[in-house]
């Protein structure tokens, strides 16, 4: 039996909501899919908490429409763009714009920085741009949200913030106080990149000492809550940003994600180098662009070589951890702000098999 729109609709039409509405009203079911029995759909609350106090609303649809013939999944995903639902209070109106001061030299600290709260800090790096870091950034952190993990998003690509566009957030952060910032929340997940806090396409011009003040900043004055893992968004190479984080914070581990093709494996090569000399162990390596399929004929490619990675990955000992195809229904998705973990079963089903090794292992 196959399941429409519009009998999921009826059904979330008899979930209340605590304004006196039900989540059929209002638009607040975004990007809802239906396909081989495979329901998923967003909740779009208008604050942090309006999402807190839906979220019983969130589990009585997951339940109901598991209820269904013809169901075979649920995925339901709470977003809220205006802060983080675990955070203790919405930030109060007017409040002030946070003190990020551009420019700020970074204060002094003894030893690593651990951030209060957080079980587990990723790094997901890559030796050179373009090789889709940030897209399996943001749908790795989905995917592992959609697991059931709390997890937060940090864009540390100073010079070039993807982020923000790739999980659909574009609200200034709040500061209650003029000094803690709060982070916002975004399909199950807390994020927050620089590129929130300067105007979009405004350039940000800072030496060495500027990049670790703000890096400090965004890791110690963001409210973070409680996290089971912190998924940081690495700009490429091996620079400032880098450096200052991998001395300066207790990392867990960083993942790796490079094309197949040589010119790409050179350059993940010096990351991995880099890694090695700092300590910060290697925790997998991911071939990205791997296969592309022909959504006309059928036909498998493999435009930038196929198995690189992988090879690599038994040449340095470190665990390989999969592969992901090159779609481009996965950079539309991004482009639009909804993930493709969130929207589509089957090209979304990489990034859950990426994260559910990860949960696997004990590393997120």
């Amino acid at each position: 039996m196959s399941i429409s729109r519009d009998t999921i609709m009826t059904v979330l039409a008899g979930i209340a909501l605590p304004n006196g509405t039900t989540l059929a009203q209002g638009d607040v079911v975004k990007a809802l899919t239906v396909k081989d029995g495979a329901v998923s759909f967003v909740i779009e609350a208008p604050d942090a908490a309006a999402a807190r106090a839906w979220d019983s609303a969130r589990s009585d649809a997951e339940v109901a429409l598991k209820a269904l013939a013809g169901v075979q999944s649920v995925s339901v995903v709470m977003t809220a763009h205006s802060g983080t639902p675990s955070a203790p209070s919405a930030p109060a109106s007017g409040a002030a714009a946070p003190n990020l001061k551009i420019g700020r030299h970074p204060t002094p600290q003894k030893g690593k920085m651990a951030v209060p709260g957080v079980k587990s800090i990723i790094a997901i790096a890559s030796g050179k741009g373009g090789v889709g870091k940030s897209t399996v950034s943001s749908n790795l952190a989905v995917a592992l949200a959609k697991l059931g993990r709390k997890v937060g998003l940090l864009d540390a690509d100073i010079y070039g913030p993807s982020q923000p566009r790739m999980m659909g957030v574009s609200k200034k952060p709040a500061s209650p106080d003029g000094e803690t910032i709060e982070p916002l929340y975004a399909h199950g997940v807390t994020m927050m990149s620089i590129g929130l806090m300067v105007e979009e396409g405004e350039a940000i011009v800072w030496r060495g000492p500027m990049l670790m003040g703000a890096m400090q900043q965004m890791l110690g004055q963001v409210q973070w809550g409680e996290l089971d893992v912190l998924l940081i968004d690495m700009p490429p190479g091996t620079g400032d940003v880098q450096l200052t984080l991998c001395q300066k914070t207790e990392l867990t581990g960083a993942i790796v994600v490079s094309t197949p093709q040589d010119v790409a494996l050179l350059d993940a090569r010096r990351g991995i180098s880099m890694f090695e000399k700092l300590g910060v162990p290697v925790l997998g390596l991911v071939e990205n662009m791997s296969t592309y399929v022909c959504p006309e004929c059928g036909h498998e490619a493999h435009i930038f070589g196929h198995g690189g990675v992988s090879d690599e990955a038994e040449k340095i000992g470190a665990p390989f951890l999969g592969a992901l195809p090159l779609a481009l229904p996965t950079r539309l998705a991004g482009d639009s702000g909804v993930p493709i973990v969130v929207t589509d079963e089957a090209l979304g089903e990489p990034y859950m098999r990426l994260a559910d090794r990860l949960v696997q292992g004990g590393i997120a």
